[in-house]
C-alpha cells in the first residue's frame, strides 16, 4: 500500500503544525465517549477565534450485533455460478456507447509534487513518457525537483479508433465468482510446461509458479485464469518446457522487475489500471510504443479496456491491433480456457448495491488521524478503494501500534498473512463474492487468525507498516464487491457511523463527512484537520 504523500500548505498552517506536532506526542483522549472530533470547525481560518463550531451529527452509530451463542453456520455460496457449455460459445451482452472524456487539445500545466516521477506524471496523464520529456527539455527527468512546473503537451489522436472486438467480459479480469471453482496448480500440471515446475523465493519463501499465479490474483483482485493466458501468451512458460524467455514472463523488459512474481504484480496492476480508468470515465486514449495515440472505442467493456490498456504498454499500433483482435489475445485464451464469454457473471455490481452497516475501524474515545482519502485498493492500478488512518501517537515511524484495529462489520475472517486480514461479509468463506473488507499493515503479533467470525467492534489487529509499501504505522482500509474494488470516492462511498467518504479527483486528497462536519485527510497527527473517533 502506498502511504499518503505530503502536500504543500499555506506557511500560516506550517507555523500551526510545527506547534502541534510538538503537543502532539500523547494526544488527549476524552474519559467518555461523547461525540468524535472534531467538535470544532475544521476549516475556520487559523487565529481566527470567533467562528462558531460546527455541530456534530449523531449519524449512524453503529452498536454491536454480537449474541449469545456459537459462531454462525457458514453460509451457502452468495452468487450464482453460470453453467458452462463448451460446445455453445457465448454471445456478449451489447454496451450502450461510454462517455468518453475528450482529448486534450492544448499545453497544460503541472506542478511536481513529493513521490512524483516523470513515468507517474506521463502515466496519470495517458501520455508517452518520451513525449513529457521532449515538452520539457530543460529539466532532467532523472532529478525533478519538487514545485516545478512542466508543460503537458496535447495528445493527437489516431483518426483510425481503436478495436471494438470485446476480449474478455468484467468477470474475466477481476477475481470474481467465476474463479472459485479454478484450481491453478491442478490446471498448471496438465500442461506441463516450464511454469508447472517453476520455483521463487518470493519474501523469503519459497513458492511454485501456481502459488504465485494465486497470491498476485488475491491481493489485486484480478482472474488468475487471465493472468495464465498473458504469460502463455508473452513468454510460452505454460505450454513450452524450454521456453526461450525465463526472466520475464509478462515480456516487460526492466531488470528491476525479473522474476515471474514482479511480473505478475506489474501486470496485475496495469490490467487493473486500464478496467477502473474505464468504469470512472477517466480514459479516452491509449498510448503506442510508437508515439501514436489510439481512441478507444465507446462500445467497449471495463474488461476488454483493462487488456487493451496492458498490451498498449508494450505495442506499436499495428502490433497492438492484431493483439486486441479476435486472432491475437482472445484466440489464444479460447485455446487455453474456452470462450471466455462463458465464464460471464452477468452484473457484479448489481444496479441496486448498497454498502451494509459499518463503524470507524477503532475502538470508543480512542482518537485518530485520517491520514490518506481515496486510493488504490491494492498497488497504485485498482480503484480509490481505500482510506488510511493512523493510530495515536503515530509519529512517522514504523513502530508497532499498542491500539487496535476493529472490524468495521460482522463476518468471517478468510485471510489473515503478510499483513492483510480479509474480512468476508457474506460468510460464505470466499473472497470473491459479495462483500469484503482489506484490513492491510496488521502486525503478526495479536492478529485474527483465520477462521474467525468478528463482530463489529471486535479486535482484528495492531497497526503496523507489514505487507505492502507502507512509510509508517497505518490502516489501510479497502472495500470489495464480487471482487471488484469500489471506490471510496465513487458512488457507494464509505459509511462509516455516518461518515461520509470523498475526494477531489487527487489521489490520497479526500474528506469524511458528517452532516456539516468534514474532515481533511492529511498525513501526520494534526489537531483541528484530521482527528476522529467514535
Amino acid at each position: 500500500m502506498h502511504h499518503i504523500q505530503p502536500r504543500l500548505f499555506p506557511f500560516s498552517s506550517f507555523l500551526l503544525l510545527i506547534a502541534l506536532l510538538i503537543s502532539s506526542c500523547s494526544p488527549s483522549i476524552p474519559s467518555v465517549d461523547v461525540t468524535p472530533y472534531p467538535s470544532y470547525d475544521p476549516f475556520a481560518p487559523v487565529g481566527q477565534t470567533n467562528v462558531p463550531p460546527a455541530p456534530i451529527q449523531q449519524g449512524q452509530v453503529i452498536v454491536s450485533t454480537r449474541t449469545a451463542g456459537p459462531t454462525p453456520t457458514r453460509a451457502a455460496l452468495s452468487v450464482i455460478i453460470p453453467t458452462r457449455d463448451p460446445n455453445n460459445p457465448a454471445t456478449p451482452t451489447p454496451d450502450a456507447p461510454h462517455q468518453l472524456p475528450p482529448p486534450r487539445q492544448v499545453v497544460d500545466s503541472y506542478t511536481v509534487q513529493a513521490g512524483d516521477t516523470f513515468g507517474s506524471i506521463a502515466q496519470g496523464y495517458g501520455i508517452s513518457l518520451e513525449a513529457l520529456i521532449q515538452a520539457n527539455p530543460s529539466i532532467d527527468p532523472n532529478l525533478v525537483p519538487i514545485g516545478v512546473v512542466l508543460n503537458i503537451p496535447p495528445v493527437t489522436t489516431d483518426p483510425n479508433p481503436g478495436s471494438s472486438f470485446k476480449i474478455v467480459p468484467d468477470s474475466e479480469l477481476v477475481n470474481s465468482p467465476g474463479t472459485i471453482q479454478f484450481d491453478a496448480d491442478a490446471y498448471l500440471k496438465t500442461k506441463g510446461g516450464y511454469l508447472s515446475n517453476y520455483i521463487q523465493d518470493v519474501n523469503g519463501t519459497y513458492m511454485s509458479g501456481a502459488e504465485i499465479i494465486t497470491r498476485i490474483a488475491k491481493n489485486y483482485s484480478v482472474n488468475p485464469r487471465l493472468l495464465i493466458a498473458l504469460i502463455e501468451y508473452r513468454s510460452g512458460w505454460v505450454n513450452n518446457q524450454v521456453p526461450d524467455n525465463i526472466d520475464y514472463p509478462l515480456g516487460f523488459f526492466d531488470s528491476n522487475y525479473s522474476g515471474l512474481n514482479k511480473q505478475l504484480a506489474w501486470a496485475a496492476d496495469n490490467l487493473n489500471r486500464g478496467y477502473y480508468y474505464w468504469r470512472a470515465n477517466a480514459i479516452a486514449t491509449l498510448s503506442m510504443s510508437d508515439g501514436t495515440y489510439v481512441p478507444l472505442s465507446p462500445t467497449i467493456n471495463a474488461g476488454t479496456a483493462g487488456v487493451q490498456y496492458f498490451f498498449a504498454k508494450f505495442n506499436d499500433r499495428t502490433t497492438w491491433d492484431l493483439d486486441v483482435s479476435e486472432d491475437g489475445f482472445y484466440r489464444l485464451y479460447g485455446r487455453l480456457f474456452g470462450d471466455p464469454f462463458n465464464y460471464d457473471v452477468a452484473s457484479l455490481l448489481p444496479f441496486n448495491l448498497s454498502q451494509p452497516a459499518m463503524q470507524l475501524p477503532f475502538q470508543p474515545s480512542v482518537t485518530w488521524s485520517f491520514t490518506g482519502g481515496p486510493h488504490g485498493g491494492w498497488d497504485t492500478g485498482s480503484g480509490w478503494a481505500a482510506l488510511d488512518f493512523a493510530p495515536p501517537g503515530e509519529g512517522g515511524g514504523c513502530e508497532i501500534s499498542q491500539d487496535w484495529t476493529v472490524a468495521v462489520a460482522e463476518g468471517l475472517i478468510v485471510r489473515s498473512n503478510e499483513g492483510a486480514v480479509v474480512q468476508d461479509l457474506d460468510n460464505d468463506g470466499y473472497e470473491q463474492t459479495g462483500w469484503t473488507v482489506l484490513y492491510m499493515h496488521m502486525d503478526t503479533l495479536d492478529r485474527v487468525k483465520v477462521g474467525t467470525y468478528v463482530y463489529a467492534g471486535d479486535l482484528i489487529g495492531h497497526p503496523s507498516c507489514e505487507g505492502g509499501v507502507s512509510n509508517a504505522t497505518h490502516l489501510h482500509l479497502a472495500r470489495r464487491y464480487n471482487g471488484e474494488w469500489i471506490p471510496a470516492d465513487g458512488n457507494i462511498p464509505f459509511n462509516m457511523d455516518g461518515w461520509i467518504s470523498s475526494g477531489n479527483g487527487a489521489e490520497y486528497d479526500g474528506y469524511l463527512t458528517r452532516g456539516t462536519t468534514v474532515i481533511e485527510a492529511w498525513e501526520g497527527v494534526l489537531d483541528g484537520l484530521n482527528q476522529i473517533s467514535r
